[in-house]
């Protein structure tokens, strides 16, 4: 059964309640939980998308709810939930990661922080251990390990693979060694770092750099941890290519997942 100890703690308390009892769950693994002021409930299984609703027609999220997940995503203190808000995402326990849309309070033409909140969407983070085990092989070329990237539109899995074969790299799965791979985590997705010790399992021969900028990460890989392979998800920004140009000039492989329905929309990002 899938384990969401994490994502319920964040939920208003009926919402708990009605996703743990709700049938269809118990044989499906949620990826995705959106709660939408005065809109129904709304689930995305790994097999079909739900509204929820009950005797009474659909089972309807009021600003209440919404109040109540956002304070304790807070920890029942927005002044410290302000950077995340500003955001728009925070990165919980376990790797999971929640969206927020509201109303931006500007400044200098920036966004500050987020008001009256009126949608969560709420991410499971899958780690499925040996999905990219029968792939490892076609990272390499005459024995050499490659630049790879791994590319879809988003929630088709990227996250999930990449951290499958940094796993495999780390151990030397599918490989004739194992290697030191550095992971630059910025929201915390693929280690689900707690306490300094990754939540997930990146293999033994894994570091980690989290909550810190791409570009700046592998930078700051290559100066400390002198790694084999730096793996990155969602490359994309200007900056990101900073960090990539120093890591090709030190001859590091880069492995990193890109938003694009295909090679051709990926190139012209």
């Amino acid at each position: 059964m899938q384990k969401l100890e994490e994502i319920y703690k964040l939920l208003p308390t009926d919402v708990e309640k009605r996703l743990k009892t709700e049938v269809a769950f118990q044989d499906e693994q949620i990826q995705e939980i959106r709660l939408r002021a005065l809109r129904p409930l709304f689930v995305k299984t790994n097999k079909k998308k739900y509204f929820l609703s009950d005797e009474n027609g659909d089972w309807i999220i009021t600003s209440r709810h919404i109040k109540e997940a956002v304070e304790k995503l807070g920890g029942y203190s927005l002044y410290a939930f302000e950077e995340e808000l500003k955001q728009g995402y925070l990165t919980v326990l376990g790797g999971h990661r929640v969206g927020f849309c509201g109303r931006a309070v500007l400044e200098e033409g920036r966004v500050k922080t987020l008001r009256q909140v009126s949608s969560l969407n709420i991410r499971i983070a899958g780690e499925v251990k040996g999905c990219a085990e029968e792939w490892i092989p076609y990272l390499f070329e005459n024995n050499r390990l490659c630049h790879t990237f791994i590319v879809s539109p988003p929630g088709c899995g990227k996250t999930t693979l990449l951290r499958d074969i940094i796993r495999c790299l780390s151990y030397g799965i599918g490989c004739k060694e194992g290697y030191n791979v550095g992971v630059v985590d910025e929201r915390g997705e693929l280690a689900a770092m707690k306490d300094g010790v990754p939540q997930m399992d990146i293999g033994p021969c894994t570091d980690v750099q989290e909550n810190c900028p791409k570009g700046e990460g592998m930078l700051f890989l290559l100066r400390s941890m002198t790694p084999d392979v730096i793996a990155v998800d969602e490359l994309g920004k200007e900056a990101d290519f900073i960090g990539v140009e120093a890591l090709l000039h030190a001859g590091v492989t880069l492995i990193s997942t890109v938003h694009g329905s295909d090679m051709n929309g990926m190139l012209k990002n």
